[in-house]
């Protein structure tokens, strides 16, 4: 089938959209049908995608790999994750899904060792499962119903986004990372730059950036909005391919000479230098010498962000015969079981514990603010990817975002410092070139394959006290008449719509009691209120541009569907959420005239009528709103797609699919 080409051609994301498409015309803002090659499920969101594919009466994935990994709540304060752990293996053998167990490693960069290959498709029920396009995949982070369809052989669906061509020229200078790269992209556009867009990288400048160094810029591409980023499949790749034993999966794939793209940018590496995200945003990037000199209590290494061996081995031999002062706390969070066995191997993890470092198992841990967390208003530098308020664990934090080497020099000096500077003040003058092994470890003994389909269509799922089953969601109303219980403003984050952290995620597999912590960052006061007008009129969100950002996690739209959430009205939305609202029957409007948002205040109520003949496939996407509290009226309007609309109607996906 002749499908309409959009501008951009000769890309390497055209090419892996079009050998993947299933439907729908490749010009931006049409909604697209992919074929789905591979997923990922992690241990926060995989528990609602398993009790998912029950509820779509799934006998086993139809992918060619689909891998559970336990990777976020590895810290068992109680039997809570421990249950849930039980759980995931139980479903990963009924359904035929490879299961990756407690301390084997980060979901992303051990997906990257094990299964990422060139010109696959994943689905990740993960924000940053982005990260795999440095491998040359299109790789997509997307709520966790989303992820379950795709098991089932269903296609994804998205939005065809524009694809963002980042020229790269030029070589990284010393004491300057990949980390860097990214957060001069962040500095330059904020997190609302790559919304609707594929960030794809070409240029010369690439010939000095490996696969793991890929892998730091595609993971918080995530950070820009984006839908992907995606990295050409070259020699950089071959070589990872090979050094992991799996040679045989590479597929060259680049960018035509004459590529265009819709949009243009040029970074040259050569003029880059260290750069840091204040607290509270991943978009908030300064120079580090402007914010050096600030006291910090602690340094953390690690995350999927900076997962690759030399983003550990730089730092240990910068501490290699000096002491951390006694007021920071370093902590090294390894990545997976192979990057801890070969720092071992190269004596880095006895340079790191002799330093005074704190060495933990492998995993997320205070990237999801599970553990670790800092002292209120006390400095901490992470190499994470995110540093949304509270998302540490500690309401009132401030943390940090920067590289390996921002972080170590820190560490050393107690105080936010300039690798550069540190460097001159202690003769070292370039960072000491991580000795890699050769080949590097591949340990796949806490990787557990998938059953034998006889063998699996015996499993009993392992269902502990804490799991709840799925709410079940009403079909939309004709009419909706109920307060604004929440006027949030612009960029609100998932982790402030659904907590993470040692309290709340911990019930993640148990909606009614995760819905006790709903929105409470923002209003405190937030489920009593809803539980409050549940079961009368229900409620509406008004919220400012970019509502949702971050996180993929599917339990910020299901928990305020279950306290009787049914439309948000925002000035834009991110891209998942907006999706996961649909997903669970929730209405996302858009204000036609944004000024209208500040013309509505909490606790108004609004009416909306007509919403059934609105949401027919050939209705009207614009619809008044009469706020009856100040007798005024807006427009507002969907972007909904007739599949959308029909999901929502029904009250979300699921119900749909069973009509």
């Amino acid at each position: 089938m002749d499908l309409p080409r959009a501008r951009a051609h000769g890309t390497v994301t055209q090419r892996l959209i079009d050998d993947h498409l299933l439907s729908g015309r490749t010009e931006p803002g049409e909604e697209i049908a992919l074929r789905v090659d591979q997923t990922l499920t992690q241990d926060a969101t995989g528990t609602l995608v398993m009790q998912e594919l029950e509820a779509l009466a799934l006998d086993r994935v139809r992918t060619e790999a689909s891998v559970q990994y336990v990777d976020h709540n590895i810290l068992q304060a109680d039997e809570r994750n421990a249950e849930d752990h039980l759980f995931l293996r139980s479903a990963a053998r009924r359904f035929g899904l490879w299961f990756s167990k407690p301390g084997n490693g980060v979901s992303h960069p051990t997906h990257m060792h094990h299964f990422g290959a060139p010109g696959k498709t994943l689905a990740g029920s993960d924000s940053h499962t982005c990260a795999a396009g440095s491998l040359g995949m299109l790789a997509i982070g997307t709520g966790g119903l989303e992820v379950a369809l795709a098991m089932a052989g269903r296609p994804l669906h998205l939005t065809m986004p524009k694809v963002w061509g980042i020229r790269l020229t030029g070589e990284l200078p010393p004491w300057v990372s990949a980390k860097d790269v990214i957060l001069e992209l962040l500095r330059r556009h904020g997190v609302q730059g790559g919304v609707q867009r594929v960030l794809e990288y070409h240029g010369p400048g690439l010939a000095s950036l490996t696969a793991m160094d890929r892998h730091v810029i595609a993971n918080m591409g995530a950070e820009l909005g984006a839908t992907t980023t995606v990295f050409p499949s070259d020699g950089a790749v071959r070589g990872f391919l090979d050094g992991v034993g799996r040679g045989a999966d590479f597929v060259e794939i680049t960018a035509v000479e004459d590529a265009s793209y819709d949009l243009d940018e040029e970074i040259d590496l050569s003029s880059l230098e260290p750069l840091i995200a204040r607290p509270t945003s991943p978009g908030n990037v300064v120079p580090v010498r402007e914010a050096a000199g600030e006291p910090i209590t602690q340094a953390v290494i690690g995350s999927s962000a900076n997962p690759g061996f030399r983003d550990f081995a730089v730092p240990a031999a910068m501490v290699a015969g000096r002491q951390v002062p006694a007021g920071v706390s370093f902590d090294i969070n390894p990545t997976s079981r192979e990057i801890l066995q070969d720092l071992t191997r190269r004596g880095a993890t006895f340079d790191l514990i002799a330093a005074g470092a704190r060495i933990h198992q492998s995993g997320c841990l205070g990237c999801i603010g599970m553990g670790q967390a800092p002292a209120p208003g006390s400095n901490s530098l992470r190499t994470f990817p995110r540093n949304f308020p509270g998302r540490s664990g500690t309401v009132d934090d401030a943390v940090w975002l920067c590289s390996p080497e921002t972080a170590t020099a820190s560490a050393l000096t107690g105080a936010i410092a300039d690798p550069r500077d540190w460097a001159a003040r202690t003769s070292v003058a370039a960072p000491p070139a991580p000795d890699a092994p050769d080949p590097p470890s591949h340990n796949d003994a806490m990787l557990e394959p998938p059953l034998p389909p006889g063998e699996a269509a015996r499993v009993q799922l392992v269902r502990g006290p804490n799991i709840s089953a799925l709410p079940e969601l009403d079909p939309l109303p004709d009419s909706i008449h109920g307060p604004v219980l929440l006027k949030a403003g612009d960029d609100v984050s998932t982790d402030e719509i659904s907590p993470a952290g040692a309290n709340a995620l911990p019930y993640r597999s148990n909606i009614p009691k995760l819905a006790e912590f709903t929105l409470t960052r923002l209003d405190p006061d937030y489920p009593r209120r809803a539980e409050a007008v549940r079961e009368d009129t229900g409620h509406l969100i008004v919220a400012g541009a970019n509502y949702g950002q971050g996180s993929s996690r599917e339990h910020a739209a299901i928990a305020p569907r279950y306290l009787g959430l049914r439309a948000v009205i925002a000035t834009s939305y991110a891209r998942i959420h907006w999706q996961n609202l649909v997903n669970f029957g929730v209405l996302p409007l858009e204000f036609e005239d944004p000024a209208d948002y500040d013309r509505i205040g909490r606790d108004d109520r609004l009416r909306l009528s007509g919403l059934r003949g609105a949401l027919a496939p050939d209705g009207e996407p614009r619809l008044r709103v009469h706020n009856t509290t100040r007798d005024e009226e807006y427009t507002v309007r969907h972007r909904l797609s007739p599949r959308q609309r029909a999901a929502v109607l029904a009250g979300g996906v699921i119900p749909a699919l069973a009509h």
